[in-house]
Order: C-alpha cells, then sequence, then structure tokens
C-alpha cells in the first residue's frame, strides 16, 4: 500500500470527521462528502475509487464508504496537522480563530511532521484546536469527547463550551464578541418555546442566543473539557 497524497488525505479526514458527528454510523454518504469537500458528486466517485484501490476505504452501494484502519491513520494524520497549525496561527500568531481555517488547509500541505512538532511544542500541547475539536495524538489516537448540542441541553445547569461546529468567520466573530469560545463556562438560565431564543448568564453578563446558533454549539459539563491523553 503507497503513500498518500495530501488531497487524498483532505478527503479521509473530511471523511473522519463527517463519521466523527454521525457517532453510532461509521458509514459517510459520498453526496456529504462532495458537499462538505465543495465538488461535484463525479469528483468524488473518481476519488473514492482510487482510495478505495489503494485500501484506505470500503465502499458499500447505498450507505458510502467506511474508511479502513489505513485511512483512519492517514485521516489522523491530516487531521492532527491541520489541528495543531491552527492553534499556532491563534496562540502563537495571534490570528483570529475566525482567520485560521482555510489558512490551515493551505500551509497543511507544506509544513513537514518537524514543522509541526515544533508548533505543537510552541503552542503549549493543545488538547484542542481553537474551536474546540480534539487534536489527535501524535501516535494517532482521537481523545473522546462527551458533549452535546446547546438547544438539546436543560435548562438551570451550568455548562461549558466544548466545540464550535462552524467555519462561518461571520459566526465565529459573533460568537467571539458573545464571549461564546471553548472552554468557557455558562448557566443556561432558560429556553424559549418553539425554537425560541435562549437565554445565558456568562460571568455574569446576560446574552441571549438564537435556536439556530444554538445547534452549531456543542456543549459539556465544565469538568469534561480538559481532555486526556487517552
Amino acid at each position: 500500500m503507497g503513500s498518500t497524497n495530501y488531497k487524498q488525505q483532505e478527503y479521509l479526514a473530511e471523511a473522519y470527521r463527517i463519521a466523527y458527528y454521525q457517532q453510532d454510523d461509521p458509514y459517510v454518504s459520498t453526496s456529504s462528502l462532495a458537499e462538505e469537500m465543495g465538488v461535484s458528486a463525479p469528483a468524488v466517485t473518481r476519488m473514492v475509487q482510487r482510495l478505495k484501490d489503494a485500501g484506505y476505504v470500503d465502499h458499500e452501494p447505498y450507505r458510502g464508504i467506511v474508511l479502513t484502519p489505513a485511512g483512519e491513520r492517514a485521516a489522523l494524520q491530516n487531521i492532527r496537522r491541520h489541528r495543531i497549525v491552527e492553534r499556532f496561527l491563534v496562540d502563537v500568531m495571534q490570528f483570529g480563530w475566525h482567520e485560521v481555517h482555510d489558512s490551515a488547509d493551505s500551509m497543511g500541505e507544506r509544513v513537514s511532521d518537524a514543522v509541526v512538532s515544533r508548533m505543537d511544542e510552541m503552542a503549549g500541547y493543545p488538547r484542542r484546536c481553537p474551536h474546540g475539536e480534539p487534536i489527535p495524538t501524535a501516535m494517532g489516537n482521537m481523545p473522546h469527547v462527551q458533549d452535546e448540542p446547546l438547544h438539546e441541553t436543560e435548562a438551570g445547569k451550568t455548562w461549558a463550551i466544548s466545540r464550535v461546529h462552524t467555519h462561518d468567520e461571520r459566526l465565529l466573530q459573533y460568537l467571539d464578541s458573545l464571549g461564546l469560545k471553548p472552554g468557557v463556562a455558562f448557566t443556561l438560565i432558560e429556553k424559549a418555546p418553539f425554537n425560541g431564543p435562549l437565554r445565558l448568564d456568562i460571568d455574569g453578563d446576560e446574552q441571549f442566543v438564537g435556536y439556530e446558533i444554538a445547534q452549531v454549539l456543542r456543549v459539556c459539563p465544565p469538568e469534561r473539557y480538559e481532555l486526556s491523553d487517552d
């Protein structure tokens, strides 16, 4: 089995991310992959065939693709590189968290493993990317995250922002203005009925968040935010 090129790694990484959010279904539809990659269905079909021939995915008609162990290793390598580069850009170079996703994609193809390792060190060996996603270990282990969408949680409890599931720059800037970033604790005071807004207390500052925005925010009990090496 040969090594993957960077474009193949990107497809594998995106398939892994989609399956990670599905949780109970390891199969990823080619239409979902095409949408997330921003390419046509025929382009995905051609790439999936190449990845299947190389032993990185299995494809089952009407269900989609599933990563093989080799495909998962390649995906995690790409994800680790991307998220460490994002962390370096934010923590060391002081870019905003809304600015770094595309830059990390562009840089990821060019930086060596040695450079990524130094970025990891300079950023303080982070466990999560700026958007709260877990960073795979150098050994290829993905830390386990237990969280849930904000709009499905119980009012009257204290939560921490775990992950922000969007790359929309304007939305990230808006969330930043509200103080809603990974690791921030807040109390969910009230949820309006019929998909109405949610009222939050963020360190004594009351904020309202719309139902659609609450869908991209995943939260956890504050004590679960820190991740272990396992």
